[in-house]
């Protein structure tokens, strides 16, 4: 093989090697060095808004759980992500950013497009961040980017690249090195884990988005039903880490102490998996009931560190599983002692056909509840609706035990839309929907227009209640009162979608709610409905 003769040369070879040939991205002046020639076997997606740019190559990472370069434009371009950088730390999803830098000739000068402190910009919301010292030590960074945003727990990183070193002559090759796996956890905590759970009356399990980023949800299923254990969804969880259809699964935590203590009450062991213990948003007192005894497994040292309470066991989800599994069989007699079956809710209750508020006024238990019924097993929901997240919970059980949920992981807004264009890229033979309300569509609206340019079959359906309804309620609940800013309306997303490329219909009447959602589900090109729903205030937590 004919050696490297320049930078760009020598990295185009790295990223060959390390399955990286799909860059999504928004070039500008300070990546074309980077960009010409672009070689027929990588693939650029294009977005028109950086932060789409990187919520797109966020859920194409998280669908593929594999990392994924991303390409913006010097310190604006960056800056334009940084809320969608910020979900993806959050979220833990393998991103590689990579922006351009201005010249190194050029940048004693303060010049023009010149990112000031670059790798100091995007901090802490990066696991690491780098400047190459040379232009020759570009592919040892990647290489070692592709590492730190794989290596468990998983997260983004970024790299500044000074527009001249692309051309520059090349360094010493570097080969690439597979991705580094998970770890398994030490032994004696989980000897202990398996002598608790054995000893347990009433053991609970409390289900994070680890377990299935880390593919275990069929490790968790057997383990629950081994110990006869319930399983709870850790709140506000951004995937589905338990099928929401199964005996155990007891439903949802919410995001609030003394709710999630009194569920948690029932049981006289809890074991949290994959999550952090506990993720809340609002505060109501202290609660009235201690938390039960805690093992909290977690491959982050740092939810470690903070849980209030318990033993922690730092591991990857799937190997913890399986080695527990393994622990299980050892503990005791081998068999756990006398159950007692922890009731409350067992499945989420489906309603066909939940009455609307009002005659002609669509609810979105009604979309959500039609969608339950159309949708194929295997279907991804990408879902952005804050203010009827419990809708969606009481109505679309998510039941996929591979990628079937993703959501926004951080609160930051503009996430639902581009990811569920990246997630259809990832997985092109699964049918994904993406229900968003109007407020948070509007920060991620431009990646219709590449639904529409690259042929992704996803299904949009919006949800427009006219107004940022969650702002509302939540400020309400803590006292305001005439707060400004929360209402909209006056938005027409299917001439947004239509002047993008996309199809796209108006749904107005209880009655065309399950004909439009078919027909935009049997659709193979980006589908968007426009539902007008509901104007009166949801319940949230």
């Amino acid at each position: 093989m004919a050696s490297d003769r320049t930078v760009r040369d020598a990295t185009r070879r790295l990223l060959r090697q390390l399955g990286l040939t799909t860059v999504f991205g928004n070039p500008g002046t300070t990546e074309i060095a980077f960009l010409t020639d672009w070689p027929d076997d990588f693939r650029y997606v294009l977005g028109l808004h950086e932060s789409v740019v990187v919520a797109m190559a966020d859920g194409y990472a998280q669908a593929t759980r594999r990392p994924v370069l991303v390409n913006l434009h010097s310190a604006g371009g960056l800056g334009h992500g940084l809320g969608q950088v910020f979900n993806a730390a959050r979220g833990h999803a393998p991103l590689i950013v990579m922006a351009g830098q201005q010249s190194r000739t050029l940048l004693r000068d303060d010049p023009f497009l010149g990112a000031t402190d670059a790798t100091a910009f995007p901090r802490p919301y990066v696991k690491w961040s780098c400047e190459p010292a040379r232009a020759q030590d570009v592919p040892a960074a990647i290489a070692r980017a592709y590492h730190v945003a794989s290596q468990a727990p998983r997260g983004p990183v970024f790299i500044s690249v000074p527009a001249d070193d692309w051309d520059a002559e090349a360094g010493a090759p570097v080969a690439a090195r597979p991705a580094i796996p998970g770890f398994a956890p030490d032994p004696a905590a989980l000897a202990a884990l398996a002598e608790a759970l054995h000893g347990s009356a009433r053991p609970g399990i409390v289900a994070g988005p680890g377990v299935d980023a880390d593919g275990a949800v069929a490790d968790l299923v057997a383990l629950a039903e081994r110990v006869e254990a319930g399983v709870w969804a850790g709140p506000v969880s951004p995937r589905c880490s338990f099928p929401e259809d199964h005996p155990l699964f007891l439903g949802f935590l919410d995001a609030e102490k003394r709710a999630t203590a009194a569920a948690l009450a029932r049981h006289d062991l809890v074991v949290v998996i994959g999550a952090p213990a506990f993720t809340y948003h609002v505060y109501r007192g202290e609660p009235d009931v201690p938390l039960p005894p805690l093992f909290v497994v977690s491959d982050d040292e740092q939810v470690l560190a903070r849980a209030d309470t318990g033993a922690g066991i730092r591991a990857t989800p799937r190997l913890a599983l399986r080695a527990l599994d393994e622990a299980l069989g050892s503990a005791a007699n081998g068999t756990p002692g006398r159950r007692v079956r922890v009731t409350g809710r067992v499945a989420p209750p489906v309603l066909a056909r939940p009455a609307g508020p009002a005659d002609g006024v669509i609810s979105a238990a009604e979309v959500y509840a039609t969608l339950a019924e159309l949708l194929p097993a295997d279907a991804i929901v990408v879902e952005e609706t804050p203010s009827h997240r419990s809708v969606l919970h009481d109505h679309l059980p998510i039941t996929a035990t591979d990628t079937g949920f993703l959501t926004t992981a951080s609160g930051a807004l503009g996430y639902g839309l581009p990811a569920a264009v990246g997630a259809a890229l990832a997985r092109p033979g699964r049918r994904v929907v993406a229900v968003l309300g109007d407020g948070s569509a509007m920060f991620g609206i431009q990646a219709l227009w590449t639904a529409a340019r690259e042929g992704t079959p996803v299904t949009f359906v919006i949800l427009d209640n006219a107004r940022y309804a969650a702002v509302r309620l939540l400020g309400e609940a803590a006292g305001g009162t005439g707060i400004p800013g929360v209402d909209l309306g006056g938005l027409d997303f299917v001439a947004l979608a239509q002047g993008m490329g996309c199809a796209a219909r108006y749904v107005t009447e209880p009655a065309e709610v399950k004909s439009a959602l078919a027909a935009a589900l049997a659709d193979d090109r980006p589908h968007l409905l426009h539902v007008r729903t509901d104007p009166a205030p949801p319940r949230m937590y």
